[in-house]
């Protein structure tokens, strides 16, 4: 019955979450040729990129975000329904702390940069309570990868223009040349620790061309005086680290995000996606993004989804097919908890198969169900490897198909004639 209930909640949350990103996009469907855009035919209009102005706007919330941080925010978008899910197990769990939190949420079918969000509850909070503009900065990453870590190099040069990025206590600003590109870095001043920035746009940056997005911004008696970015208390982030420090972090030079093969949280990721151990670029995992649809159709081709302009039909099928999936890796996580090994080795070939949360369209994609040797939430089965059992009887019916084969061909083993 309980696991009935939250299937159910589940898809509810989906349901809800699919329902508000299917709204057109203030940041997708502005443009600054109307007449233009409307003439625009439908198969080429999902090529049409949003414009710098409108780029700087929707990063304007976290372009001063930590380097570390902001790289996370940024993957974690991506995944809006787990976000929300997220939000709402925390509210659930208000007492976990530490390492007691990080195992709890480790044992959680998301993806690795949205459960190592779990320490932080204000960013959980600034993602969750506006999801429509999480999901805009997510598609906006998908769709225009560099042109979003451009956008968010033009504003932090704004804010320090202004007078307002500044090497704090709690954060380190320096300027670094990478790739011929000048850029920011902010880092943590205590690379344990992280602090994360609250501040008003308007005040940061001054007025924007584009409005920025209507979220929550702390009221001015947060800040200190004559400070125009505040902060709330350090958090020591060593228990969602597991010793690898900070799972990702930007690419300036190539405008993409990195992740760190030693993290908690990503090192499935980065054994199952065959990354060396000095790490590598970040990817999106299609198998999370739980039906929500995407901006448009050539991102959506790209990873096997749906978009806000397709059928109802369309859309129903995509959601069906990930909760599917979801109640595969569920159910391959109660065979680790107590099924034998045969059982979760059988477990564990259903999630690599041809059909369900493994495969996309015709394409393969990394799955929850992985393996992992360390038995963890991330796994399918206890290790990659077969069982010695399943081994066996695999064995036994290939000799058996060979015995027959030559008992068809009368008997021997030689070609027929």
């Amino acid at each position: 019955m309980h696991s009935k209930r939250a299937s159910l909640g589940r898809r509810v949350i989906a349901a809800a979450v699919c329902a508000a990103l299917l709204i057109p996009s203030n940041v997708a469907s502005a443009s600054p040729h109307p007449q233009a855009q409307a003439t625009t035919p439908a198969t080429t209009a999902a090529a049409v990129k949003i414009p710098n102005d409108q780029l700087d706007s929707l990063v304007a919330p976290i372009a001063l975000y930590p380097d570390p941080l902001l790289a996370q925010v940024l993957a974690a978008s991506t995944y809006p329904l787990e976000i929300i899910q997220l939000q709402q197990w925390m509210s659930k769990h208000p007492d976990l702390k530490g390492e007691a939190l990080a195992a709890a949420v480790e044992k959680e079918n998301w993806d690795p940069a949205v459960q190592g969000l779990a320490a932080l509850p204000d960013v959980i909070k600034r993602l969750g309570d506006d999801i429509k503009w999480t999901a805009d900065l997510g598609n906006a990453f998908l769709a225009q990868q560099s042109d979003v870590m451009d956008a968010v190099q033009r504003m932090r040069k704004k804010a320090s223009a202004a007078g307002n990025l500044k090497t704090t206590e709690q954060q380190k600003v320096t300027t670094q040349v990478v790739q011929t590109k000048e850029v920011i870095v902010i880092q943590q001043a205590n690379p344990q620790v992280i602090y994360v920035p609250a501040y008003n746009p308007v005040v940061v940056y001054g007025p924007p061309i584009y409005p920025y997005p209507p979220i929550y911004y702390p009221p001015p008696g947060y800040y200190a005086a004559g400070v125009a970015i505040g902060f709330g208390v350090g958090i020591a982030m060593g228990a969602f680290w597991g010793g690898g420090g900070w799972g990702y972090g930007p690419r300036w030079g190539y405008g993409s995000v990195n992740i760190n093969v030693n993290n908690r949280y990503v090192n499935h990721y980065n054994r199952y996606n065959n990354v060396n151990r000095y790490g590598g670029n970040w990817n999106h995992n299609p198998a999370h993004r739980g039906g929500a649809p995407y901006a448009d159709r050539n991102t959506a081709n790209r990873y096997g989804g749906t978009t806000r302009g397709d059928s109802v039909a369309t859309r129903q099928a995509s959601a069906r097919q990930n909760s599917g999936a979801s109640a595969r890796t569920q159910s391959a996580g109660a065979n680790r908890a107590g099924a034998s090994p045969a059982t979760n080795s059988a477990g564990a070939n259903r999630g690599t198969g041809g059909a369900g949360g493994d495969r996309v369209g015709n394409r393969n994609i990394p799955s929850s169900q992985g393996s992992s040797r360390n038995g963890n939430a991330f796994g399918g089965a206890s290790s990659s490897r077969p069982s010695s059992s399943a081994a066996g009887r695999s064995s036994q019916r290939g000799s058996a198909s060979v015995g027959a084969s030559r008992a068809r061909s009368g008997g021997g083993g030689g070609r027929r004639r």
